[in-house]
């Protein structure tokens, strides 16, 4: 049996095709279009490449966004704007002619499903991935599944600047935008990557961070808190070390401060993702 796995990110699309969903072969990579009919085609003529002319048994993949109640399709997203209110998964399954149908989940949701069975979960019953890169995301996994949720998970707009102290008064005041990638272009005037490691906003975010992750950790009761995004393993990045110190700061001994680790997975998190989405819709798990 064959299968077809999916990221839609914002920025890039990457397919590949699994035989038995414990491992999976060449990846295609390439610019995710702005345009729903465009992207949804060369998702399809990528695969179809890969397949070869195999069947395709089934599919899944994540895409960036808030996904609609019965997960088929993006309801909204800021930057996948035209891809919105579209029938994805249906699309999808006609160009791929797969037989079992096609499964979304979010992005950051599906990374954190690769990383909890392929990556630093330590199959914890309760692990939390968090993202942060050019956004912040997040999302909670437990016995080795999503964890259910009415709208999904959003943990990058808790609002953590409550007087304004960082941001002022035209910015809203959430960790997104205290420490993103994004964020810290805007208030810097220069890309992270051009700040060295030895400049002290880098601890200044581990702080702010860790005010977010305390939160989590009061909400979600982790066991595991596993860390991913360009901020995070990129080179310079914010540190693992000073992330635990602050975050142990910050919980002052209230609850235990959980494992705090670096993801493992990289750029193909998503995709050992979709191979565990596929095990599970498809009763192989």
């Amino acid at each position: 049996m064959t299968y077809v796995l999916f990221d839609i990110g914002g920025t890039n699309t990457r397919v590949t095709v699994s035989e038995d969903l414990t491992k999976f072969g060449e990846i295609k990579k390439f610019k995710t279009s702005g345009d729903y009919k465009k992207g949804v085609k060369a998702i399809v003529d990528a695969a179809h490449e890969l397949l070869d002319g195999k069947p395709v048994e089934g599919a899944a993949g994540g895409i960036r966004g808030i996904l609609n109640e019965d997960k088929t399709g993006l309801d909204k997203d800021s930057i996948l704007d035209s891809w919105a209110e579209k029938p994805l998964a249906d699309d999808l399954c006609k160009g791929l002619k797969c037989k079992d149908g096609v499964y979304l989940e979010n992005d950051t949701a599906i990374i954190g499903l690769g990383e909890y069975h392929f990556g630093a979960g330590e199959h914890a019953d309760i692990m939390v991935y968090h993202t942060v890169s050019t956004g912040v995301g997040g999302a909670k996994i437990e016995s080795g599944e999503v964890d259910v949720a009415a709208f999904g998970f959003e943990p990058g707009h808790q609002i953590l600047d409550i007087d304004r102290t960082v941001l002022g008064e035209d910015v809203p005041p959430t960790l997104e935008n205290l420490v993103s990638g994004a964020a810290v272009k805007r208030r810097m005037g220069t890309e992270p990557y051009e700040i060295p490691q030895s400049d002290l906003i880098w601890d200044e975010l581990a702080g702010y961070l860790a005010q977010g992750l305390r939160n989590t950790i009061m909400y979600w009761s982790p066991e595991v808190i596993v860390l991913g995004g360009s901020m995070i393993v990129g080179d310079p990045r914010i540190l693992l070390d000073d992330i635990r110190k602050h975050t142990n700061e910050a919980l002052d001994g209230f609850v235990p401060t959980p494992l705090i680790v670096d993801a493992k997975l990289g750029d193909d998190g998503g995709l050992y993702g979709a191979m565990v989405l596929l095990q599970h819709r498809l009763g192989q798990d």
